[in-house]
């Protein structure tokens, strides 16, 4: 993992093109420090990858703080300040996954203007990329970064990504659920359970049309149901089952198989409100056996799989666009 001290000013061109050169001037470029979360200034970000080297990478956006919070498997390892969308061009809320990756991004929109380490999030114009932090929201509805974390940033983000924009920053909670997903088994088929797993790509080697696709579960109380979305295609649907109280807004990724508990390791996301201890509780949601196996075969390290109390529209997606839970 790159250091981020040892960026110099040809390196952050290299990362970022030509469309960077206006903001490398001054501390537009951002600089690396040690400190609390709550003394960073504008443009400064922490970045200490040795905390945890390996695993899913997930993003919260605080939009209150204006801080950005980086977690690999379940440890934070980075935090930036950030410029949100200024009053009329609000940065939406809600769950969203990086579509799109590219080191010289140019707006479309707004004149050409440089976006460098982009991570789309909507095919209609939010991303993250480096810009100008004046300390408060200022864009026009992208997150925007200090250059250095940006660069840093695109380095540890694939496409997938989970990127948690809310109201508030909650913490990430490990939870091992005693079964599959949705489902129970005997300790004795652990093992048939974990062969399912084998085999599949890293996160970090995705790509969009790999064989071990983006893949989303989304799991919903309004609808009564569960959808299994690859890319940008729903490959499958089944009842959703529960004990009736709200599921609460959380999204969960993939760590892989946890062989202590005999089950399977998630990383927690609460995206709403308040933290609570239902979102340490799986057990709570299933299905019918038969859908139940028919996800054994889309499940991978890095799946992410959401609960909500709220609709699911397939309208709000586009291309290869995610639904947005606002």
């Amino acid at each position: 993992m790159s250091n981020p001290t040892a960026l110099t000013r040809r390196t952050l061109l290299a990362a970022s093109g030509g469309a960077a050169l206006a903001l490398l001037a001054g501390p537009l470029a951002g600089q690396h420090v040690y400190k609390e979360v709550h003394e960073l200034k504008p443009n400064e970000f922490t970045w200490h990858p040795e905390r945890q080297p390996t695993g899913p990478v997930a993003v919260i956006v605080s939009l209150t703080d204006q801080r950005v919070h980086v977690y690999r498997n379940g440890v934070r390892i980075a935090v930036s300040t950030c410029s949100t969308g200024k009053s009329g061009h609000e940065t939406p809320t809600g769950v969203f996954v990086v579509l799109q990756k590219d080191r010289n991004h140019r707006s479309s929109t707004y004149n050409n203007a440089p976006m460098p380490n982009m991570n789309r999030l909507t095919w209609d114009g939010i991303a993250l990329h480096a810009g100008n932090l004046p300390g408060y929201p200022a864009s026009h509805g992208c997150v925007r970064l200090p250059l250095k974390f940006s660069a840093l940033l695109f380095e540890v983000t694939h496409l997938g990504t989970p990127v948690i924009i809310a109201d508030e920053h909650h913490f990430p909670v490990d939870v091992v659920h005693p079964g599959m997903v949705l489902a129970s088994y005997a300790e004795h088929e652990f093992e048939d359970v974990v062969s399912t797993l084998e085999g599949r790509k890293h996160p970090a080697d995705w790509a969009l049309d790999d064989a071990y696709p983006v893949t989303t579960m989304l799991a919903s109380s309004h609808d009564r149901k569960i959808v299994i979305i690859e890319n940008d295609v729903e490959v499958a649907s089944g009842a959703l089952e529960w004990d009736g109280d709200p599921l609460g807004a959380h999204v969960y990724v993939l760590e892989g198989a946890h062989e202590g508990a005999k089950g399977m390791h998630w990383q927690a996301l609460t995206y709403g409100t308040s933290q609570s201890a239902e979102m340490q509780d799986l057990k709570r949601v299933r299905t019918d056996k038969a859908f139940a196996q028919q996800i054994r075969q889309y499940i991978h390290p890095g799946m992410i799989y959401i609960m909500t109390d709220l609709p699911l529209h397939p309208d709000s997606r586009s291309q290869r666009d995610f639904v947005i839970m606002s």
